[in-house]
């Protein structure tokens, strides 16, 4: 009876994702009418209870614990939080975002609490931790103007705090990331990063002459430099892409954009010289299977996991996802593959790129050039990590060790993204709020 229930599981599960993701493509058309846009959100959260629901309720049979049930109970009650904060009280926010963020949340919970249910029980602590503190978020960016006026500040804290990781911070896997605060482990880079948004948006917003600009990217690069020391070249990849998007944006010169790759392509070959895990990557990437014993044995259980999962998946608990090194972290969606299936994980895909898409199109909409900026820069950031945790985990590009947001295990990752989530229902407020006083 169980291994029915696991069977039917496999399908349930694929089929609530993919009409999820269906839904959430229908409610962009612009075309489409606002009542019949909020009847499309209603059904992607229904949806997404129904996958909570199913999931949690396979995992409880497999293992009997009660631990399941209790914690399924308490991340329902976080969702239905959620839901009320973005649909309740902030009642211009987008609604699509929420859903995606919900959704995203809810994958995360299902495979951390079949993979380790410690891991799983933090993720939710976490998680409930960053909603309650970024509830006020939205309020602060649609409301607080002074933002736009601290850019050298934002720009002193950005590299006093990573210069702070590159002289105390415990290295993992070859890189310097987090720093031990008491029982608390945070990698301050991924708040840098938004710090550093703001800082470029603060400078950009008016570009004076090139000279001015050099004086900016000097202390961009600074921020890339000491993230390359400290040999964290994933989360250099990001700072440097978001900044040569926004500064094309801000000065409509391709030029920039051109010298600015260049300068990373230079880089990442002497990067490749001087770091010997860089190497032990590279060599992984081009033949994993030439060192399966050693550097490509990671890649490689990678892989034979999503092609062992197949179209639909072995079923929750049906199959050999621990095998794969921190496979809560930097490979979670190769675990997502094998036992939830390829279709449920192209369908995270694609609600990945829905919200990429949408941080750019609030950018858009917004007239203030500063807080366009900053849209812009967290649609960036967005979509260049979402693009290497997934690049790396399918060999399409070295592993940069790299998170995907929202889903991977991590207190620093999960609290980032929700608060980027934040300022970008902010921003959505504040434009709506905008365009009503114009009217």
């Amino acid at each position: 009876m169980l291994h029915i229930l696991i069977s039917a599981s496999r399908f349930s599960m694929v089929i609530f994702m993919a009409v999820y993701t269906f839904y959430s493509f229908t409610a962009l058309k612009s075309n489409i009418k606002p009542q019949w846009q909020d009847r499309l959100y209603r059904k992607q959260t229904t949806m997404i209870y129904m996958l909570l629901i199913n999931g949690n309720l396979v995992l409880y049979l497999l293992n009997m614990d009660q631990k399941v049930l209790i914690l399924a109970a308490c991340e329902m009650v976080l969702l239905i939080l959620i839901s009320v904060i973005y649909k309740k009280i902030y009642t211009n926010a987008s609604k699509a975002l929420v859903n995606n963020m919900s959704i995203l949340l809810t994958v995360s919970f299902l495979i951390l609490t079949r993979l380790d249910m410690d891991k799983a029980v933090k993720q939710f602590v976490f998680a409930a931790v960053a909603v309650i503190i970024t509830c006020f978020i939205p309020l602060i960016v649609a409301k607080l103007e002074f933002l736009s006026k601290l850019g050298i500040f934002y720009g002193i804290i950005g590299i006093a705090g990573l210069a702070v990781v590159l002289v105390a911070a415990q290295t993992t896997y070859g890189a310097k990331l987090s720093l031990n605060i008491g029982p608390v482990v945070l990698q301050p880079s991924e708040f840098i990063k938004i710090i550093f948004i703001f800082f470029v948006a603060c400078m950009l917003k008016e570009v004076e002459d090139f000279t001015y600009l050099v004086k900016v990217t000097v202390v961009a690069a600074l921020h890339v430099l000491i993230l390359v020391a400290s040999k964290d070249l994933g989360g250099a990849l990001i700072y440097l892409v978001t900044y040569l998007v926004m500064v094309y944006v801000a000065t409509r010169n391709p030029g920039y954009m051109f010298l600015g790759l260049l300068a990373g392509a230079l880089a990442s070959i002497a990067a490749y010289f001087m770091f010997s895990h860089i190497q032990a990557r590279v060599i992984a990437w081009k033949d994993p299977l030439s060192v399966i014993n050693d550097q490509g044995y990671q890649i490689c259980q990678s892989l034979f996991a999503i092609g062992y999962g197949g179209w639909f998946g072995t079923g929750l608990g049906q199959g050999m996802p621990e095998k794969i090194p921190v496979v809560t972290t930097d490979f979670v969606f190769s675990a997502i593959s094998e036992e939830m299936g390829v279709l449920f994980a192209i369908c995270i895909i694609f609600i990945c790129i829905n919200c990429f898409l949408m941080f750019f199109n609030i950018s858009m909409q917004i007239k203030e050039y500063f807080y366009k900026l900053i849209a812009l820069g967290i649609g960036t950031t967005y979509g260049i990590q979402t693009f290497l945790a997934l690049g790396g985990v399918v060999k399409f590009i070295p592993s940069t060790g790299v998170t995907l947001p929202l889903v991977s295990y991590g207190g620093s990752s999960l609290l980032c993204t929700i608060i980027i989530f934040a300022i970008i229902q902010g921003l959505y407020v504040r434009e709506y709020d905008e365009d009503i006083e114009y009217d």
